[in-house]
């Protein structure tokens, strides 16, 4: 399973109505951290889940979802985490 598909498997768990991840991995190229050009990617996510929790709760909340994924195959990750309503509203 690729990468991008373990990240979609574990967001499942939030119930996303959307759930857009980019593998931006080829602009990092020759990042100390990018492992061979590895493992940055840029999510958009629209969960109720998010419903009543800050900007930093829905951070951490993704983060602990992805677990050992951020530990390892992860280098970073850009996220923009909506509720339905504040997608709608865009």
């Amino acid at each position: 399973m690729s990468t991008l598909e373990e990240i979609r498997t574990s967001l499942a768990t939030l119930q996303p109505s959307v759930c857009e991840i980019e593998d931006e991995s080829h602009r990092h190229a020759g990042h100390a951290g990018a492992r061979g050009g590895g493992g940055h990617f840029r999510l958009r996510i629209v969960s109720a889940h998010f419903n009543g929790l800050p900007l930093l709760a829905r951070h951490r909340l993704i983060h602990t979802t992805l677990g050992a994924l951020m530990q390892g195959p992860i280098h970073a990750l850009s996220i923009t985490a909506s509720t339905p309503e504040e997608a709608s509203s865009h």
